[in-house]
């Protein structure tokens, strides 16, 4: 194991690839991508990343996005921050794609008002879907330690 201290691990799990970065003192240092189901990807990437290196928090996107991916990372990186004693922190999906509509459900995708509240529509002709991208640096102003699931579940009528 790396003895580098400092070690923070960011994982977009909303959308494939996963992205994962790995920042040291904030700065991204590696960067993994996975195709693949999150259940299936992040055990395999969690194990190699713990033996490698001493893990100081981890964030993950907890929304908008796909439920299952949300959940699943919510519940497997809680477990491995419990187990670990590993900081863990939370930050909207728009931080990482320039504010661009996110997939939701059938057709419709999820759009970052300009209140901050999040909305639920078709795209329209002027919608440009920009992907996922791991910073460069780490913005600690972005993270929350509220981190359970922000589903942005539509009203049931």
């Amino acid at each position: 194991m790396q003895n580098n201290h400092n070690i923070s691990i960011l994982v977009i799990s909303i959308t494939s690839p996963i992205l994962i970065g790995v920042y040291k003192n904030n700065n991204l240092m590696e960067t993994i991508s996975k195709e693949g189901k999150t259940s299936d990807v992040l055990p395999i990437i969690f194990d190699k990343l713990l033996k490698k290196y001493i893990i100081n928090s981890i964030t993950y996107v907890n929304g908008p996005g796909s439920f299952m991916a949300i959940k699943v990372s919510y519940i497997f990186l809680k477990t491995i921050c419990i187990v670990n004693d590993i900081k863990l922190f939370a930050s909207s999906g728009f931080n990482y794609n320039q504010n661009s509509p996110i997939k939701a459900l059938g057709k419709k995708y999820f759009f970052k008002a300009q209140d901050d509240k999040i909305e639920l529509d078709f795209l329209n002709d002027q919608s440009e879907i920009l992907p996922f991208k791991l910073p460069q640096m780490l913005n600690e102003d972005l993270l929350t330690t509220s981190c359970e699931p922000n589903y942005n579940l539509p009203a049931v009528n």
